[in-house]
């Protein structure tokens, strides 16, 4: 039998939908599989997780050294439970990307990331090409790494009116050469990008932070939509890098994504092409991102937004 553990991202109030999504590709692949929850106040998290159908088996480890997730404790911890464990897994989201690699370089086997398909049991499609192509891999490994792109998969929802047993963990293993020292947390009321049903993405053409401030963010309000910007926007220091949607920054995939004053590079494309339905402002009639966008809008955005406001 394959047995697979899911590496989950939770908040200590429940599992975080990158995870469900993530749950929806381990089922092709398993019928065995175990969710692995750690860091602080865990226990709630695994309680939700244990009612997933499809999920046989939850563990989570509440050690101190895990209490601020650094990667290399997890990583860890993960390749020291692998050995019984045909596939292990996790969304590829910054959080598993920041994992899933290490934990492959201490099994030494080679990794398949940002998987957006299952064909078989060892044969995965993943883009390349900042998604403009589509990669097909067969990996014959007797174990699998896989990090999945979570807006490939729909999320999990069926639950089982029998929970899945949970079991604490007792085994700590640390990396030496990583120490915590501090960490600095961006409180926001506003819905998580990667997980928000509605998300306004701002580019270069706001000329300014404040701009973001005074134009993007009552319009988010309005909409109770997160902040999104492109790459351009986050170097030249208008909004901060975890805003960041692209081929280097956050995929995502909502219902609705607004692009104001975006261009639409490649890279910018591929973080959020997957989304239901696509608006673009922008003053340039030939701008790229009309070409993937449902309903466009040319004209100037400091009128057409505060416009929009005024509507809504």
């Amino acid at each position: 039998m394959k047995t697979l553990l899911l590496l989950a991202e939770h908040d200590q109030h429940g599992l975080k939908p990158a995870t469900l999504n993530t749950l929806t590709a381990a089922k092709q692949l398993s019928n065995n599989i175990t969710l692995l929850l750690v860091g602080p106040d865990s226990e709630r998290a695994a309680t939700q997780a244990s009612a997933y159908q499809g999920v046989t088996n939850v563990m989570i480890n509440n050690h101190a050294c895990y209490d601020h997730g650094l990667a290399e404790n997890i990583a860890a911890l993960m390749a020291d439970l692998a050995q019984p464990f045909t596939y292990l897994l996790a969304p590829a989201t910054t959080f598993g990307k920041n994992i899933l690699p290490r934990v492959s370089a201490l099994l030494t086997i080679a990794m398949i990331s940002d998987v957006c398909e299952i064909i078989d049991d060892n044969t995965f499609v993943q883009p390349i090409y900042a998604g403009n192509a589509l990669k097909t891999v067969r990996n014959l490994q007797a174990k699998q790494v896989l990090s999945i792109r979570t807006s490939a998969f729909t999320a999990a929802g069926e639950l089982t009116s029998t929970p899945a047993p949970i079991d604490v963990l007792t085994q700590h293993p640390q990396a030496r050469a990583c120490t915590f020292i501090n960490q600095q947390l961006t409180v926001s009321t506003r819905p998580e990008l990667t997980s928000a049903r509605v998300i306004i993405a701002g580019g270069r053409a706001l000329q300014s932070a404040d701009n973001f401030d005074t134009l993007l963010a009552p319009l988010a309000t309005k909409l109770n939509a997160a902040i999104g910007a492109s790459r351009a926007a986050v170097d030249a220091g208008f909004a901060p890098n975890d805003q960041q949607v692209g081929q280097t920054g956050k995929i995502v995939a909502p219902e609705l994504y607004i692009a104001i004053g975006i261009s639409g590079a490649i890279q910018h494309l591929a973080g959020m092409k997957d989304s239901n339905v696509i608006v673009a402002i922008n003053c340039d009639p030939d701008a790229a991102i009309f070409h993937c966008a449902d309903y466009g809008l040319v004209g100037d955005l400091h009128q057409i937004v505060p416009e929009l406001i005024e509507k809504l």
